[in-house]
C-alpha cells in the first residue's frame, strides 16, 4: 500500500514539472502570443518567446510561470494579422490549442 501512495505521489509531481505549451493549430504562424485575464484587456508581453521565427502549425511552444485560469489570447500572424481568443480555460502543466475557429475580431492583413 505505501508503495502505491509513493507511485501516487511522484506522478503527481512529475506531472507538476511539466511545462504549460501554447499548440498552434492555425493555418498561420504566430510570431506574438499576449494574454490577459479573461476580460481585463491589460495583455502582457509576448510569452511565446523561445522561437524566434515564430509558432508555425503544429508546433508547440512553451510557455514559463503562467498560472492556470481564464485569459483572453492576442495573437499576431507572420503579415501582421492580428486575432484574439477569448475566455480560454489554461492549467498550468497542461497544452493548450488555438485553431482557425477559434479566432475572432481579426484585423485584415
Amino acid at each position: 500500500m505505501l508503495s502505491g501512495v509513493l507511485a501516487l505521489l511522484a506522478s503527481g509531481a512529475v506531472a507538476a514539472e511539466k511545462p504549460t505549451r501554447f499548440w498552434n493549430l492555425t493555418s498561420k504562424t504566430v510570431i506574438i502570443l499576449r494574454l490577459s485575464h479573461a476580460g481585463s484587456g491589460e495583455y502582457g508581453d509576448n510569452v511565446a518567446v523561445g522561437d524566434e521565427d515564430g509558432v508555425d502549425h503544429d508546433e508547440r511552444a512553451r510557455i514559463v510561470g503562467l498560472p492556470s485560469g481564464r485569459y483572453d489570447l492576442e495573437l499576431k500572424f507572420k503579415g501582421g494579422r492580428v486575432c484574439f481568443v477569448r475566455n480560454m480555460e489554461i492549467v498550468t502543466g497542461k497544452v493548450f490549442s488555438v485553431e482557425d475557429k477559434d479566432l475572432t475580431a481579426c484585423t485584415k492583413s
